[in-house]
């Protein structure tokens, strides 16, 4: 117990905080970079209707539009410079990943080390260009197709909103790239942290108003915090847990020292895949409601609507097939960022060994079994997280979106973001601990 509130101390050391200037700095800059991007979600691509835009995007908002709004801070639906927000960059980020198993010549860059990795980011850039300008112009595209939304369309609207819109996907990931660099790190992350956060206070207000007004029972207002604050204690917990694997590595003899063996562990998290399943589980359930918002001015095949009808929040299908992609994604993006075999090779070529188990193929295999096995788990976990807000909403008519997937998102920058900060007021303690003894060394 003693130890545990001695570690507490430790980790909220504010009279160390209070004397790093440099972090301090980090932070400020950090605030900073995030004010630029919330007033850039504020400022409209030059040539829209504000008042048809926001009548056709409230027609959008169960489609993968929606999703999307959420992730940029309701950049989408105000249809601002930053409406793409990141998510080209996260989509090339992630289709270099699967060409980077797939092809041999990028799987020979990442093992580089940092030259390699430094060549593998360039091409996620130009993937990311490449996105955007596709992405920008088929929005251009759909808003001519809308009623009354694009003022003049033509040629030069479909120019400078590709323009715009791929030039503000390329800020952002400039301005991501700079929060790492110079900020307190994360930067990617704590832009999709911010834009999703910028909601939540709108959300908290409609729902109070509903409750003020009677029209929502207070019990269920209080049943939605307690949901709220369980799921966060959940979450905290679930990526936080580890499956450590025993490395252990044999004596070596240095002149006529013998130097007895170390040992070290492997830590396989529970949640390898990250937030990256629910995502893609998302976004594929709400293509068909997309699809069909899109052609319902022209009339939608008898078909789609059917299957948006089966589709729908709350309803049984939807729920199994949430879970059954959640749970197939998982499996499939851990296969893609976590490769055992590489791992036992690095193992063999440093002198590592699992006690009980040959170097080599069959280390290969052990790691495969567990780390299947705690897949499984975290499948699990990543299943119940995203299914009890749909559980919620469909049990309660909550109006407001308590969305999995947003919360899994926020409880892990923001673990991030603690750790970044730690880290920095740990390196400046140790700064000032070398300078106290080099003054005690010149003193002497």
């Amino acid at each position: 117990m003693a130890s545990a509130a001695e570690q507490l101390a430790a980790n909220l050391n504010f009279g160390a905080f209070a004397k790093a200037d440099a972090l301090k700095k980090r932070i400020w800059f950090t605030l900073g970079a995030l004010i630029v991007y919330r007033l850039g979600t504020y400022i409209p691509l030059p040539g829209i209707n504000p008042e048809a835009l926001a009548s056709a995007f409230n027609n959008q908002q169960s489609g993968i539009l929606g999703l999307f709004n959420m992730f940029s801070g309701g950049a989408v639906g105000r249809m601002a410079i930053f409406a793409l927000g990141i998510m080209p960059y996260i989509s090339a980020s992630i289709i270099i990943q699967l060409m980077t198993s797939i092809i041999p010549s990028l799987d020979a860059l990442k093992k580089e080390g940092e030259a390699g990795r430094k060549v593998i980011n360039q091409y996620t850039r130009y993937g990311t260009v490449l996105l955007a300008v596709v992405q920008a112009y088929g929005i251009s595209a759909g808003l001519e197709g809308g009623t009354n939304i694009v003022i003049d369309p033509g040629l030069f609207f479909r120019i400078t909103t590709v323009i715009t819109l791929t030039g503000g996907t390329m800020f952002l990931m400039w301005l991501g790239e700079q929060i790492t660099s110079r900020g307190i790190g994360n930067g990617i992350s704590l832009i999709i942290f911010a834009g999703i956060v910028a909601n939540l206070p709108h959300a908290l207000a409609g729902m109070l108003e509903l409750g003020r007004q009677g029209a929502l029972p207070i019990w269920v207002i209080a049943l939605v915090a307690i949901v709220a604050v369980a799921a966060i204690g959940f979450i905290v917990y679930m990526e936080r847990a580890q499956r450590r694997l025993i490395i252990q590595y044999p004596k070596r003899q240095v002149g006529n020292r013998m130097f007895q063996g170390e040992s070290s562990h492997l830590p396989l998290k529970l949640n390898t895949a990250g937030v990256i399943p629910p995502i893609f589980a998302s976004s594929l359930l709400l293509l068909p409601a997309t699809v069909a918002n899109f052609t319902q001015s022209s009339g939608a095949p008898a078909w789609l609507s059917s299957t948006v009808a089966l589709l729908g929040h709350g309803t049984i299908l939807y729920m199994l097939l949430y879970a059954a992609m959640i749970v197939f994604f998982a499996f499939f993006y851990t296969a893609i960022v976590f490769n055992p075999t590489d791992t036992a090779d690095n193992l063999k070529k440093h002198g590592g060994f699992i006690p009980g188990i040959r170097p080599g193929q069959r280390t290969a295999e052990y790691i495969d079994y567990v780390l299947t096995r705690i897949t499984v788990l975290g499948a699990i976990y990543l299943v119940i997280v995203c299914l009890l807000p749909e559980f919620l909403i469909s049990a309660t008519h909550v109006p407001f979106y308590f969305g999995g997937t947003s919360l899994l998102i926020v409880v892990n920058v923001t673990m991030d973001t603690v750790s970044q900060v730690q880290g920095h007021l740990l390196a400046h303690q140790y700064e000032g601990l070398v300078k106290k003894a080099k003054l005690r060394g010149k003193r002497r």
